[in-house]
């Protein structure tokens, strides 16, 4: 026999009573005294021996799923930890009894509130705790690596060791004690040396491994602001963002003019398909052409070598005495 609970009141049932009792529907809880609606897929199996503590853990999971912001997200140590004591506060009252229908009237405007930071912050924990358990897979894989490169190198040693011996067997059977056994003794101590160069490698890679996880670990910059996105791309415009939109009139789409009129019925005009809106737009643009040039400013920005100054002076001049001649001719 299993028993459930179920998290409205968490009273233990067998199984086959929540089969019997809750498969047509909701229903009351059958403990004398409880009145909670109870559902079937709700039930669960015990996870802690005591209720007490069973209650505690279901309660600050539900609390902490609504206040999951980071202290990165606080200007100020003292406004985090003010963030945490108004959660614990929130979850104590739960836990104790204490203003029950309040604090649940608040827990719920907060998570109404914040839904879309408390979303965001459910997004970053997933990303943050996947890359924590893809580096954990990448570190047992490279354990599983060295373990392996370790047990072929023992291989490889009792291989070599093995081969040694028979070669000193073959070598004392064939009669040849003397050079024959400083040679295989040479081979075995070159080899022997090869595989623990090749293993001191190894495991000086690894501990550098290790010692650059461990400072990875240890140099961490706490208090950082989220990442502001950077704006979406602009899309492409040809003009530089300049407008050629007027500024001192607005171009309106009738005009009232007798003349205007009879253009309109005119099968003359517009039989050719000639808009009497581009009469209007070029009729306004020549209209005000030239409001915002002011010639004197222009002419006194603009600025005159020596040399101009003396030519337009010499022309002045000559133009003066022409003048003058032929007002002496008259």
């Amino acid at each position: 026999m299993r028993f459930l609970v179920n998290p409205e009141c968490y009273h233990k049932m067998c199984e086959s009573c929540v089969d019997r009792i809750f498969s047509q529907g909701p229903a009351p809880c059958p403990i004398a005294g409880c009145a909670r609606t109870l559902r079937k897929q709700r039930f669960r199996k015990q996870t802690f021996e005591d209720l007490k503590i069973e209650r505690e853990v279901d309660v600050r999971r539900r609390v902490a799923k609504a206040f999951n912001r980071q202290e990165s997200d606080f200007e100020t140590l003292l406004a985090y930890n003010n963030y945490l004591e108004d959660m614990e506060v929130t979850t104590f009252n739960l836990l104790q009894g204490i203003d029950v229908a309040a604090t649940e009237r608040k827990l719920a405007a907060y998570v109404a509130q914040n839904a879309s930071s408390i979303s965001a912050n459910n997004a970053r924990a997933n990303e943050q705790r996947n890359t924590q358990n893809a580096q954990t897979a990448a570190q047992k894989e490279q354990a599983r690596l060295n373990r392996a490169g370790a047990n072929r190198t023992d291989m490889a040693l009792v291989a070599e060791r093995e081969e040694s011996q028979r070669e000193a067997i073959d070598a004392v059977a064939n009669g040849q004690d003397g050079e024959g056994s400083k040679v295989i003794l040479k081979k075995s101590t070159a080899r022997r040396t090869a595989a623990e160069k090749a293993r001191d490698k190894q495991r000086q890679q690894q501990q550098q491994q290790q010692s650059e996880d461990t400072d990875h670990d240890i140099y961490k910059i706490e208090g950082l602001k989220p990442v502001v996105q950077a704006p979406p791309e602009k899309s492409y415009d040809p003009f530089g963002g300049v407008s050629y939109e007027p500024s001192y009139y607005t171009l309106q789409s009738h005009y009232e003019h007798p003349w205007l009129d009879r253009a309109r019925t005119d099968p003359s005009i517009v039989a050719g398909g000639y808009d009497l809106r581009e009469y209007y737009q070029r009729t306004m643009l020549e209209a005000f052409a030239g409001l915002g040039c002011f010639i004197d400013e222009e002419m006194g920005k603009k600025e005159y070598s020596e040399e101009d100054r003396m030519v337009a002076t010499e022309g002045a001049a000559m133009a003066a005495v022409a003048h003058t001649g032929r007002n002496e001719g008259l």
